[in-house]
């Protein structure tokens, strides 16, 4: 099965069960879902920013019995996917133990002053300012709404007649990455373990990690799987991800080996059938991780680091290919 549309807005996958989708899926463009039944619901991560999570609500509140959230569950603990939570009033939120811990370190305003104060940041801020910043309006969230319920390893729910399994496949994009199994629609949300036509990227790992989470979700055999970013899909662009991951980890290897430092090595390997993915700079970063993995005693490169190292790579690589990317 080719990608569904890679429209805006809600997609109806099942009687009940639903996408919502936010290209072009780069940066902060996450997605989002929505289960319904016998006058229940659970929604699946809220987006970026107060404005953007109050269009999704609006929207499935068009939806049959869409028009009151009960639940809301956190994949996982980057902004794009809980940032909206206190949008969704008198809602229980779900998430693991190491997802609430990993919000509770993250700071609200660090994302409402970015506009102000990116040009005092060096690179990481011009390159936070131009992926995310002037993109997003980060206003509106003074304090994080927070998981009030947690879990270890695995949850089910219960959503009306549907059946919901919440798994943690993490650490690999973050501590915890968790995906939801909606067993009688055979779709998988998966949060940000699947990022469909789009380079992932491993703030957390290590990669066997990543990989043995692909091998799960194809291993549930979904019929439907709606990626944290990019369009809906099958199964087999999950087989693709992971053939993505044995790639770099292949290929950064010899050069490892071999004492290529890992900034070189990433501009080093060939991206081959993935040339198309967006956010190609998200192999310093994976680069890195693999390196880190490998050596230990590597010198630690924390976000800051990172953001400006791929920085760089997005400046060497839009002088050679271009951008092309529109929201």
């Amino acid at each position: 099965m080719a990608n569904w549309p890679f429209r805006q807005g809600v997609h109806e996958i099942a009687d009940g069960t639903y996408g919502y989708i936010q290209p072009d899926g780069t940066w902060g463009w996450s997605n989002a879902g929505l289960v319904t039944s016998a006058g229940q619901t659970l929604l699946i991560d809220t987006l970026m920013s107060v404005p953007l999570t109050r269009d999704m609500l609006a929207a499935f509140a068009r939806v049959p019995g869409g028009e009151r959230i009960d639940m809301v569950m956190n994949t996982h603990a980057n902004p794009d996917h809980f940032f909206g939570n206190g949008v969704v009033e008198g809602a229980e939120i779900i998430a693991t133990a190491k997802t609430r811990h990993e919000m509770e370190g993250f700071n609200p305003q660090a994302l409402a002053n970015l506009s102000a104060n990116w040009e005092n940041m060096g690179e990481a801020g011009e390159f936070l300012f131009e992926t995310m910043g002037r993109y997003f309006d980060f206003s509106g969230v003074d304090e994080l709404a927070l998981p009030t319920r947690t879990f270890e390893n695995a949850m089910t729910l219960k959503v009306g007649d549907k059946t919901v399994e919440l798994t943690d496949l993490g650490p690999a994009h973050t501590e915890s990455d968790t995906i939801a199994h909606v067993l009688e629609d055979r779709t998988v949300f998966t949060g940000d373990l699947m990022f469909n036509e789009g380079h992932p990227i491993v703030w957390a790992g290590p990669f066997d990690n990543w990989i043995a989470a692909c091998d799960h979700i194809i291993a549930l055999d979904p019929k439907v799987v709606v990626p944290g970013h990019g369009p809906i899909c099958d199964v087999e662009n999950v087989r693709t991800m992971k053939g993505y991951f044995e790639h770099l980890r292949r290929e950064a290897r010899g050069r490892f080996e071999a004492g290529m430092d890992w900034r070189e090595a990433a501009r080093d390997i060939p991206i081959k059938e993935y040339a198309h993915w967006t956010d190609s700079e998200r192999v310093v970063a994976n680069v890195f991780s693999l390196y880190k993995g490998w050596d230990p005693d590597l010198p630690h490169a924390p976000p800051p680091v990172l953001f400006a190292e791929m920085n760089r790579y997005r400046k060497e690589h839009h002088a050679k290919h271009g951008c092309g990317h529109a929201h």
